[in-house]
């Protein structure tokens, strides 16, 4: 059986063919264990990610960015706009991205 992460990305219409499904995956695992990731993204957790997964820290960002570009372009946009609760206008940020679904797993259970 999958993880909430895992399905919650599945249901957003991230595949597991995109090395940002992996890098998103982790950050959210990280984010969950310590809230202060949100603060630093740049600075903190691609650098964490980056170590996990020996790559840059750009390259977790560039893959990150693509694979949240797929998922505006090409996934299911409705359940990413409803889960953001406010109106997503233009496709989120990675750290904007990032924190709507951290948000909405956190809160999911409440």
């Amino acid at each position: 059986m999958s993880d909430p992460i895992t399905t919650l990305l599945l249901t957003l219409g991230i595949h597991s063919t995109y090395r940002g499904f992996y890098y998103l995956r982790h950050a959210l695992k990280l984010c969950l264990q310590d809230e202060d990731y949100l603060l630093f993204v740049y600075k903190r957790l691609y650098v964490d990610i980056a170590k996990e997964f020996r790559v840059s820290r750009d390259s977790v960002e560039h893959c990150m960015r693509t694979t949240i570009t797929y998922c505006w372009n090409n996934g299911n946009r409705d359940f990413l706009c409803g889960i953001a609760k406010y109106p997503l206008l233009s496709k989120p940020t990675n750290s904007e991205f990032i924190d709507i679904l951290y948000h909405h797993l956190k809160f999911q259970d409440r």
